[in-house]
């Protein structure tokens, strides 16, 4: 962590899922050896931890709109926003899989659509609640101060809606930031209307330079019809740069990353399972054209447009959630991520390890002090913190 701020990077995203999932194979077991989302530990208590050891960079929570109550992760995500000074950001997430259902109460999720429609709403609360204090309803303590807060200044929301009800205000000052940076990963159309209406920061991982500039073009348009502007969305594409000293290098570390080893391909299919058992199918066979999910139907759409045809081993051993392969020298990789933003458009990129081991302490020395003096030196990335806190560092950002 020290290292990525060291380097300039703007934020870190912590990711989580709530549910230890028995879908692939109908046990725990491959869950467990391959380890693709499980054991993991509750990325708000890792915030405030990460907030104390660095001083500048963001930091941005995974929370699910299925699972919190509005009012509860409001003020939690407030709290974190005083301990880190005014760095925390909040990554929205609807949940899928019936087994994290299960593990509050539910049986099963509501269907894809209606989570979002939930969702909308949850952050609507969760807005109101943000600004049920004035930011200047307390006063700074000192001598001869006669009232901490004025009363006048603080109001409840009384948001009675389809989803909620919650009155308010919230107990707690006014964050730093006036309320944590909103990202959204949205990549179906509920999910980039959601990002569209209500993200400060989007993340997404379009296959290709067309689709990356169509991707980007969508979430824009769709924001300025939801009353917005565009330029106050910040748009990153997710990839997993493979650096080496030398093409050679760099090749050979990417040859072994995207080898289709067992562990490998399990993994990836774990991480797809997240209503359907994708053991049951004949890896050797085409995707079946008649599954269906209420999980992520991003996920099954995008691997049906990448399958085009293809086996699911071939599929998964081939093709993973980035939006380009970026292999080569720093020098090389840092010309392809400036020309790509010059071409499509876009505020940068989310580095991702995708699932395959690559994120250890040789690649965050890879990234950090190769890939990132790169890019400072050409005045696109790690040139320094801009502002006060995580939001007006990311409105001074490229």
């Amino acid at each position: 962590m020290r290292a990525f701020e060291r380097s300039g990077i703007d934020f870190v995203m912590l990711e989580d899922s709530t549910a230890l999932t028995d879908i692939y194979g109908g046990t725990f077991e491959s869950e467990l050896k391959w380890t693709p989302r499980a054991p993991k530990h509750d990325p708000m208590a890792l915030a405030s931890r990460l907030a104390y050891e660095t001083d500048r960079i963001g930091i941005v929570v995974t929370a699910s709109t299925s699972f919190y109550p509005p009012f509860l992760l409001t003020r939690l995500l407030s709290t974190l926003d005083h301990l880190s000074r005014g760095r925390m950001g909040w990554n929205i997430v609807t949940s899928t899989g019936d087994r994290a259902a299960q593990n509050f109460g539910k049986d099963t999720l509501p269907t894809h659509d209606a989570r979002y429609e939930i969702a909308e709403e949850f952050v609507d609360v969760a807005n109101k609640l943000w600004a049920s204090w004035d930011a200047d309803a307390a006063s700074p303590i000192g001598p001869g101060l006669e009232s901490y807060v004025d009363h006048t200044k603080v109001r409840t929301i009384d948001h009675v809606g389809e989803h909620f009800s919650v009155r308010g205000p919230l107990n707690t000052l006014p964050s730093p930031q006036g309320k944590p940076v909103i990202c959204q990963a949205g990549a179906s159309k509920s999910g980039i209307d959601l990002a569209a209406r209500v993200a400060d920061l989007v993340v997404a991982a379009p296959k290709g330079r067309d689709a990356m500039r169509e991707y980007r073009k969508t979430v824009r348009a769709r924001a300025a019809e939801f009353g917005r502007d565009p330029d106050d969305i910040k748009v990153l594409y997710m990839v997993t740069p493979i650096l080496g000293e030398t093409e050679e290098d760099a090749a050979r570390k990417a040859e072994r990353y995207y080898k289709a080893t067992d562990g490998a391909i399990a993994r990836r299919l774990i991480m797809l399972s997240g209503d359907i058992d994708f053991s049951t199918f004949d890896v050797d066979q085409p995707i079946p054209d008649e599954l269906q999910t209420e999980g992520s139907t991003s996920i099954l759409d995008n691997l049906r447009k990448w399958a085009n045809g293809r086996s699911i081993r071939e599929t998964v051993a081939t093709e993973r959630t980035e939006s380009l392969r970026l292999v080569g020298t720093p020098a090389g990789v840092a010309d392809e991520m400036e020309s790509v933003i010059d071409e499509v458009g876009g505020d940068g990129f989310l580095f991702f390890g995708g699932g395959g081991g690559v994120l250890n302490r040789r690649y965050v020395d890879d990234v950090c002090d190769g890939l990132m003096p790169e890019l400072a030196r050409r005045g696109v990335a790690g040139t320094g913190y801009r502002g006060g806190n995580f939001r007006e560092h990311l409105a001074g950002a490229r």
